[in-house]
């Protein structure tokens, strides 16, 4: 297997370890593939990247998602009508990684995956540069063949912990998992919310006493003040809704793109403030 082939998990620890050895909470962005069309969405996950964020997750748009709130679904019926196809994510990564040689992650409901062959989806996302897949939906118990396949092409399976899980049940999630764990700080769908909240600091609390895996925060992180009373308990801040609705609000593509940029810088600085 030629070197090209091997996914960046590597590149997604070592990241997440530059972040820490410089005393910081790293900045993970989220925007969904094919919005706000195919090639704008490519050109919204490199603004991201190219305006501060140190790792992106490329959201595969799904019609029924049991995650996500009301701006990312909009988003994602937008990209679905647009006609995107897994093959568009793919190129989405790889223009990404590309560009910027930053890690690049999918997330991604199961359904799609079982659909498409996990052996092709796996070679796929690795050849494309793709550092991992976050799986929200797929339980622990039944990742035994995604694990198999993702390890030989060299790529992280971030699983989702929420403050509802058991500390039995947050042991057996972060032992199968790799590249970091997700943990959900708000129960219910993902969107912007005006306070993290102590809930968030609690299930770091608890998912590290399972595991040396970086734990990032997602689901209610939006300025950069939040940004910043996450990185003072996390390792990672995940920020998703805030993207997109910079994009759903702009009048144009370009000035779209533009926020995009102007709100990761943002948030970078509020990762580096601490609370």
């Amino acid at each position: 297997m030629s070197q090209h082939h091997v996914g960046q998990s590597a590149l997604l620890s070592e990241t997440l370890a530059g972040a820490r050895a410089e005393n910081r909470a790293a900045l993970v962005a989220y925007l969904p593939a094919g919005f706000p069309s195919i090639e704008g969405g490519a050109k919204a996950v490199r603004a991201a990247l190219e305006g501060g964020a140190d790792v992106v997750e490329v959201g595969l748009p799904h019609s029924d998602p049991v995650m996500d709130g009301p701006v990312i679904q909009t988003a994602d019926d937008i990209a679905l009508r647009g006609g995107l196809k897994i093959r568009h994510v793919m190129d989405t990564v790889r223009q990404a990684f590309e560009a910027t040689g930053k890690p690049v992650l999918v997330m991604t409901y199961w359904n799609p995956i079982d659909r498409y062959g996990i052996e092709r989806f796996t070679r796929e996302l690795a050849e494309a540069g793709g550092a991992g897949c976050i799986l929200p939906d797929l339980p622990v118990q039944e990742s035994a063949e995604w694990r198999a396949h993702a390890e030989k092409h060299g790529l992280a399976t971030v699983f989702v912990v929420a403050p509802s899980s058991t500390d039995k049940r947050l042991g057996e999630i972060t032992a199968a998992g790799s590249g970091f764990v997700y943990a959900a700080s708000l129960m219910g769908v993902t969107g912007t919310r005006d306070s993290v909240g102590e809930q968030a600091k609690d299930l770091v609390a608890r998912t590290r006493a399972t595991t040396d895996l970086p734990v990032c925060v997602g689901i209610g992180v939006s300025t950069p003040a939040h940004a910043a009373e996450v990185a003072a308990f996390a390792d990672g801040v995940i920020v998703g809704s805030a993207f997109v609705k910079r994009l759903l609000d702009a009048p144009d593509e370009e000035s779209g793109l533009a926020a995009v940029r102007e709100l990761a810088g943002e948030l970078a600085k509020g990762v580096r403030r601490r609370g």
